[in-house]
This record gives structure tokens, sequence and C-alpha cells, in this order.
């Protein structure tokens, strides 16, 4: 009975002894062990034998990228307007041996030091430019922190403002003024669309008086070209009429044609005289009138004579 129950003592402590003595460190983590109070090792993921009653497992560190939610707090801007911001910092544990050593609580300090540096950053600007500048806020919030956080084994990845209210009055105040200036631009777009649809029907009118003004211009050219073309249609008609009739009387017979048809003008003429009135118009010299009628009826018997 006795030796049964040494035998589970001794199996009891051989399972303390053992659970001591191997250490598992999980992925992602980093323990940092302590020899009789002294820094020893950092263990990393996987399993580890440690010396049971002298070696301690005084810190547990995770190494991914951790969120921070940084509380809110009251900033004053440099037109002395109260602004309540709060923001979310990430950080990532890069030197186990530094986060344990460095600082008593690293997190509490990465917290404050971003409220403090959060605080000066908004007091150089103007209330304005805290809601354009975020980018430059968050960049020089993290650049503090990490050349401060260096020191703790921390390294601070980003910062990013979650929101930024300013109070009541002010917030009403903005309200209005972007009222006004959505106004003013509303005025203006109407003040330039009336602007251009006068300058449109400008244009359209002046484009019209050209078309027109081009149209007329073709028009009178059209029209010349056309007299133009017709003088010239009448005169060479005219000169081939001309180059027959000189042909014709350099051909035989054709000065004694000629004769012929003067003659019966001239007889023609007189007689049509004698028809415009009461009045008989008769020759002058009647003998010129017998010796051109005789003329033309010598010219006309040969011709028959000929023809017979």
């Amino acid at each position: 009975m006795e030796s049964t129950i040494f035998a589970v003592v001794l199996l009891i402590i051989v399972i303390v002894l053992v659970g001591k003595t191997i250490k598992i460190v999980p992925q992602q983590h980093a323990w940092i062990l302590e020899r009789l109070g002294r820094y020893h090792a950092t263990l990393t993921p996987g399993a580890t034998f440690v010396v049971p009653f002298i070696d301690r497992i005084a810190y547990k560190h995770v190494l991914k990228e951790i969120p921070l939610d940084v509380p809110s707090q009251v900033c004053i801007t440099r037109d002395n307007t109260q602004l309540q911001v709060d923001g979310v910092l990430y950080f990532q544990v890069t030197d186990p041996m530094k986060a344990s050593y460095g600082s008593s609580n690293f997190v509490f300090a990465i917290t404050q030091l971003s409220q403090t540096t959060l605080r000066s950053v908004i007091g150089k600007l103007e209330l304005d430019k805290t809601f354009e500048e975020r980018d430059y806020i968050n960049h020089s919030i993290v650049s503090a922190l990490d050349e401060a956080a260096s020191n703790w084994g921390v390294k601070v990845l980003r910062y990013e403002i979650k929101d930024l209210t300013p109070p009541k009055e002010i917030l009403h105040a903005m309200q209005q003024q972007i009222t006004a200036e959505r106004e003013k631009r509303a005025l203006i777009a109407a003040s330039e669309g009336r602007k251009q649809e006068q300058i449109n029907i400008a244009s359209g009118g002046r484009e019209a008086a050209i078309q027109k003004s081009e149209g007329e211009r073709q028009a009178a050219i059209n029209q010349a070209q056309g007299q133009a073309a017709a003088i010239l249609a009448v005169a060479e008609a005219n000169a081939q009429a001309i180059q027959k009739i000189a042909a014709a009387i350099q051909s035989t017979g054709g000065m004694e044609a000629v004769n012929l048809k003067v003659a019966e003008q001239y007889v023609n003429a007189f007689a049509n005289l004698a028809k415009q009135g009461n009045t008989l118009i008769v020759p002058g010299n009647f003998a010129e009138m017998s010796s051109m009628i005789a003329s033309a009826l010598t010219i006309v018997k040969p011709q028959k004579g000929a023809n017979a």
C-alpha cells in the first residue's frame, strides 16, 4: 500500500517536472526567459527545455501587428478652436527583450506619447486645415512615435484619425459656410451659362452672316460667269456669221447679192416710211431711185439666166 502511494507521488512529481522543463512557444510569439532573476534568452516558436525552479518565463510577447485604440481627447487648434479627436494606432513588437526591459508598460507609453504628439500637431494647424491635412497629421505622429518607440523594442506602423469633432457652434457655422459656398458656385455657374449662351448666339449670328455673304458672293460670281459666257457665245456666233458673210462675198456672185440685198432694204425702208403716217415720203431725186432699181434688175437678170 505504501509503495503504491509512493509510486503515485513520484509520478506526479515527474509530470510536474516535465511540465516545467518543456515549454512550447506558439507561432508569432516570443517569450523572455530569466535565469535566477536575470535575462537569459528569448524563446522562439517551438519546443524549448528550461531548468525547473531556476529558469522562469518572465514576459510573453505577441509579434503580430496590434491595433491600439487611442482614447479621444480635446485638442486646441492654432485659431483657438477646441476639437475632439480620437484615433487608432497600429504597432508591432520587433525586439522582445527591449519591450520587456525598455519600459515598464510600453503600451501605456505609446498611448500617452501619441496623445501628446497629436495635441502638438493639431496646435500648429488651423481648424480648416485639420480636415484637409489628415495625412500630414498621421505621418507626423508615426514619425514621432517610431523614433521614441525604437528604445522600447516596438515599431509603430501607422496612425489613423477616426474622427474629428468640432463644437456644435463651430459645426453649425461650417455648415452655413458650406451652404454659402454652394450657393455662390451655383450663381457663378448660372452666370457662366448665360455668358456662354450669349457667346453662342453671337457666334451663330456671325457664322450665319458669313454664310449668307459667301452665298451672295458665290451667286454674284455665278451670275457674272453666266453673263460672260453668254456674251462670249453671242460674240462667237456673230464672228462666225461675219466670217460666213465675208466668205460668201468673196465667192462668185457674192458682191452682186450684197448689192441686191442693199437695194431691197433701201426700197423697203422707203415703203415703211410711207406707212408711218398720212404724209407720203418720196425721194428727192427720182432719177437715183430709178437707176437703183435698174441696177437691181440688171443684177437679178444675169442670175436668173445663169440659173436657167
